[in-house]
């Protein structure tokens, strides 16, 4: 089953034990943040409980984020059909983004940089092959990262009924912010 294969390699990514701390950096407390601009509605929400870590000596990385820690929308009856209806959050409570840092840089040395993440996004249930653009500020062991990128919904499956077509846009913007730090040796 690929998926368990998945979770084997995010596990190993996010577990302490298994990895040198050395060039390891995590967070837990990201946020990401979205936001739908459809014709008749704006639909907004955000959550703090981004977690992740990056490899810099791998180059890789791991984040995932619980759907169902979003807040902020309209309405409470919104934020209810955001998660029973479209995310289906019991069925699928994560979105998770792995892969590899594409640049050949160092991070280790203080400065901006921008880089381009290349891995699978998982939301609701369904991978995509992305390239997503980030800048990393490199600042006394601390990685700060910020992306803004666009997600349709009908890359991953997510079914827009007719009756709310015009409150929700198929393409939702999506930010995040995280400072990653290095890990206790």
């Amino acid at each position: 089953m690929e998926w368990m294969r998945k979770l084997g390699v995010l596990l190993l990514l996010l577990c302490p034990a298994v990895v040198n701390a050395q060039g390891i950096y995590e967070v837990n407390g990201g946020s990401v943040s979205f936001h739908s601009d459809a014709p008749k509605e704006l639909i907004s929400a955000s959550s703090t409980g981004l977690k992740g870590i990056i490899d810099l000596e791998k180059k890789t990385f791991a984040f995932k984020i619980g759907i169902g820690s979003f807040m902020g929308f309209n309405s409470p009856l919104q934020r209810e059909h955001f998660n029973e209806n479209y995310m289906e959050t019991t069925i699928f409570p994560e979105a998770t983004f792995s892969g590899k840092i594409i640049e050949d840089i160092d991070l280790t040395k203080d400065g901006t940089y921008v880089i381009r993440a290349k891995g699978k996004m998982r939301i609701h249930g369904v991978d995509q092959e992305r390239i997503i653009r980030s800048t990393i500020v490199s600042d006394k062991g601390r990685l700060s990262v910020k992306s803004d990128f666009a997600v349709l919904l009908s890359d991953h499956n997510i079914k827009i009924p007719k009756l709310v077509n015009n409150k929700l846009a198929p393409e939702i913007s999506v930010s995040v912010n995280a400072t990653l730090r290095q890990r206790d040796k």
